[in-house]
């Protein structure tokens, strides 16, 4: 085998130092910007031409077929001692350490608090709609709390797709590109009240005791109704202990979202946990108008809720903010840095169970997180909104493409707790994978996306992945056999 086999073969599904991020696997071109049709029947269609309420399911699990598969056998270590400072595209591993979603599934999560878009598209005013807005941007990475299983990386060609008549929407994602990989994604309110959809890349890099997941990719909501886009970037993801200790995770970094048609701008600081851990899961911030004066702060954590208050009503939050959060710029560069000589044999101390936001006198709450199910911790610490997104009941099939997720054998495996198999059915797609692309390279042909096209956003004016329309015409004939 070639060493750029052996790159492919290791590829995690988050792409490279050396990358240069030009969505090289895939050369379609497209031109100019793209419009964005919103008509009714491009987007949503007929009423009598939707497919069965939420996939075909009347009433959602709440609960996995098996409990989460113990990882306590395995060495972390052993697999990962040689690749201090190195991104993770280069090494396999057990799949212990994944949990039973696809990471098209786990981009779908971004979608448990939609409400907050619908109540967006409701409001009246552009400062309260980006109050909402702020509070879905925060709540995207909520779920991502004590979430330390690795998904499954998409195979190149797979999909993914939900519609919740309860929530109001309806979502498609697909992985357009193997190198450096890319995951796509389109979401329409069903009212015709909002899209949302963006490309998403993350880089991942192994620091010693910790792994950081570096955004990349934009993320684009569209208010269709007051004809507003917003646009932002997710913040940093970092998981702690992986090698020895309980695993805990931090998210920091600066969130600016901006609002295309006014000016207005969010910038949100996510903390990172600090020396004694007193700034953990802590988000702080402001809303400001295109001439910079701030119109409202923001202040809460992504793992409790958010609120927010006007600038005349709190002098202490206002201060704080002032000494601002520098973009962190030991924590970006290597998380471990200052604590990393004493050995990657001593884990990162688990910051002591943080207090309660302290609400200020006269805020106003903008989101609060979801109540976890008691049995989370037995299920990956999945929200009930996670436990619902592979469940196949009899007859779904007829209605999916062959390329969802919920179809693809080594996932199903794993979530039924039959580790053996899912590991013997990863490997054997991982090989059809690699196969398919050699033919591909013998015939000179190149590899050609099915929903989505390689464009240019149209409010940011950067590369980007966009819809190309016809996926819920559920004509699935041409679906690559990938699994």
């Amino acid at each position: 085998m070639s060493s750029e086999e052996e790159f492919f073969d290791a590829v995690t599904g988050f792409d490279s130092d050396h990358s240069s991020g030009d969505f090289s696997e895939a050369n379609q071109r497209v031109s100019g910007m793209i419009d964005l049709d919103t008509s009714r029947s491009s987007r949503i269609g007929k009423v009598g031409e939707r497919p069965p309420q939420e996939n075909g399911i009347q009433k959602h699990r709440t609960a996995l077929p098996a409990p989460m598969f113990t990882r306590s056998d395995f060495s972390v270590w052993s697999i990962l001692k040689k690749c201090i400072g190195l991104e993770l595209s280069k090494i396999t591993m057990p799949i212990a350490f994944n949990e039973p979603l696809s990471f098209l599934q786990r981009i779908t999560e971004y979608m448990e608090h939609v409400h907050l878009i619908h109540k967006a598209a409701r409001q009246a005013q552009p400062l309260q709609r980006m109050q909402s807005v702020a509070a879905f941007a925060v709540s995207a990475v909520a779920s991502q709390w004590e979430r330390t299983g690795k998904p499954f990386n998409p195979l190149l060609g797979e999909t993914y797709e939900l519609t919740r008549e309860d929530l109001g929407f309806r979502f498609i994602s697909e992985q357009v590109s193997h190198h450096p990989p890319v995951s796509a994604f389109y979401s329409e309110g069903l009212s015709r009240d909002f899209v949302f959809h963006g490309s998403i890349y993350p880089k991942l890099r192994f620091w010693g005791k910790s792994v950081e997941a570096e955004p990349r990719g934009t993320i684009t909501l569209e208010l269709l109704k007051h004809k507003e886009a917003y646009t932002w970037t997710n913040p940093t993801c970092c998981v702690h202990n992986v090698i020895i200790g309980k695993l805990w995770i931090e998210q920091y970094g600066t969130v600016e979202i901006l609002n295309h048609r006014t000016g207005d701008k969010c910038v949100l600081h996510f903390k990172s946990c600090g020396l004694f851990g007193k700034e953990l899961h802590k988000v702080e911030g402001h809303i400001q108008d295109k001439n910079k004066k701030k119109l409202f702060l923001i202040y809460g954590k992504w793992t409790e809720g958010l609120w927010g208050i006007d600038p005349g009503l709190c002098g202490p939050l206002q201060t704080q903010e002032k000494r601002g959060d520098p973009g962190d710029p030991v924590r970006k560069g290597r998380p471990d840095e200052a604590r990393e000589t004493g050995g990657s044999d001593v884990a990162d101390d688990v910051p002591d169970v943080q207090e309660t936001v302290q609400v200020i006198p006269g805020s106003k709450l903008l989101w609060r997180i979801n109540a976890r199910p008691p049995n989370s911790a037995q299920m990956y610490n999945f929200t009930s909104f996670a436990v619902s997104l592979n469940e196949l009941e009899k007859g779904m099939e007829k209605t999916l493409p062959p390329t969802d997720c919920r179809l693809r054998p080594d996932i199903r495996s794993m979530e039924n707790g039959n580790m053996d198999l899912a590991s013997q059915e990863k490997e054997r797609l991982e090989e059809k994978q690699r196969e398919a692309r050699r033919e591909r390279a013998k015939e000179e042909t190149e590899w050609q996306m099915r929903w989505f096209c390689q464009g240019t956003n149209p409010y940011t004016g950067a590369p980007d992945w966009l819809y190309t329309g016809g996926y819920f015409e559920r004509d699935f004939s041409g679906c690559p056999d990938i699994y």
